[in-house]
C-alpha cells in the first residue's frame, strides 16, 4: 500500500497572501486563555475553599467554569482573524458555480478520502480480495460548508475534509487546515483530475450508485467461483468517480464519490477561479483582512 498523502502544511504557502498566513498561523499558536484562566481560576477557589473549610472542591469546580468562558471570551478576540470579501461581479458568478456545484458533491450518497492504495501481484491476494486488482484504504469523509475557527469572514466556503486535514476553498485560495497549522494554495497552481473508477463494494452499495457487475468473494482465474471456499457470495462492482487535489507545493489528496459525472462541474469552477487570477490586471477579489481587537 502507497499513502497518498500530502508534504508539511507549512510548504503550501501562497507567497500573494503571506501576511494574512503568518497572521493566521501566529494567532493559532498563541495559548489558549481559556484553558489558563480556567486552571487559575479553580486553582484559586480551591484555595479559597481550603481556608473556608470543607468547600474546597465545589469552590474549585464553581470557579474553574467561569475562568474557561471568559478565557474563550477573550480567544475569540486573540486568536481570530477576519476576512472580508468585497468580489467584483465576475468574481462573485464563479464562485457562486463553485458552491453550486460543490452542492452536487455533497448531495452523493457516498463519499470517501482514500489514504492509501497498492496493486495486488500475487495469486493468493487475489482470491482473497474479490479478483480486486488493487486495494485501497478509504473512510467516509465530510463535506460541508464552514470556515475555520481562527477565521471570521463574509463567506462561508466549501469544504473536504481530507484525513487530518481540511481544505477550504475561499473565494481567492484553498486555505489547508492541518491541525493547528495552515497552508495556503493559490487557485492558479491547484491541479485537479477525475475520472470513474470501479470499486468491488464489500460493504453497503450507496443508494445512488451504478452497479456495473458481480464478482465472486472468492474467484477463480476463469472468473467464476472457486468451489472450495464456503460462502462464497457474489459481490456488486460499482461505478464511482475519483477526484484528486494536486499541486507543486505539496498538496496531495485523493476524494471519491459513488455517482459519476459529478466532479467536471467542481472542477470547471476552479478552473474559471483560477482564469480569473492569471488574466485580471486588476485585483478583481478585494480582500480586507484584519484581526479582531
Amino acid at each position: 500500500m502507497r499513502e497518498i498523502e500530502s508534504r508539511d502544511v507549512v510548504e503550501m504557502r501562497d507567497e500573494t497572501f503571506a501576511n494574512v498566513l503568518d497572521e493566521i498561523n501566529a494567532r493559532q499558536s498563541q495559548t489558549r486563555l481559556s484553558v489558563a484562566l480556567a486552571v487559575l481560576f479553580g486553582i484559586a477557589g480551591f484555595l479559597v475553599g481550603t481556608k473556608l473549610g470543607g468547600a474546597a472542591p465545589v469552590l474549585g469546580i464553581g470557579a474553574f467554569v467561569p475562568g474557561m468562558l471568559i478565557g474563550k471570551w477573550f480567544d475569540s478576540y486573540r486568536r481570530v482573524s477576519v476576512l472580508y470579501y468585497d468580489l467584483e461581479k465576475d468574481a462573485e458568478a464563479a464562485y457562486g458555480r463553485l458552491v453550486g456545484a460543490f452542492e452536487t458533491l455533497t448531495g452523493c450518497a457516498g463519499r470517501w478520502h482514500v489514504a492509501a492504495g497498492g496493486k495486488i501481484e500475487d495469486l493468493t491476494a487475489w482470491k482473497r480480495n474479490a479478483g480486486a486488482s488493487m486495494l485501497v484504504d478509504k473512510k467516509p469523509t465530510t463535506l460541508t460548508s464552514s470556515l475555520p475557527k481562527v477565521v471570521r469572514s463574509n463567506v462561508t466556503p466549501p469544504s473536504i475534509h481530507v484525513g487530518r486535514q481540511v481544505l477550504f476553498f475561499m473565494p481567492d485560495l484553498v486555505l489547508v487546515k492541518d491541525g493547528n497549522r495552515y497552508g495556503a494554495v493559490g487557485y492558479a497552481d491547484l491541479q485537479t483530475q477525475f475520472a470513474p473508477s470501479n470499486f468491488i463494494e464489500t460493504g453497503k452499495v450507496p443508494s445512488d450508485a451504478e452497479i456495473v457487475s458481480y464478482t465472486w468473494a472468492h474467484p477463480n482465474k476463469n472468473g467464476g467461483p472457486d468451489k472450495r471456499f464456503k460462502d462464497n457470495r457474489q459481490i456488486p462492482v460499482c461505478r464511482y468517480e475519483a477526484l484528486r487535489f494536486s499541486s507543486p507545493s505539496g498538496l496531495n489528496e485523493l476524494v471519491e464519490f459513488s455517482k459519476t459525472n459529478v466532479s467536471q462541474p467542481f472542477c470547471q469552477a476552479l478552473s474559471a477561479l483560477a482564469q480569473l487570477h492569471r488574466s485580471s490586471d486588476r485585483q478583481f477579489i478585494m480582500l480586507n483582512a484584519h484581526t479582531r481587537e
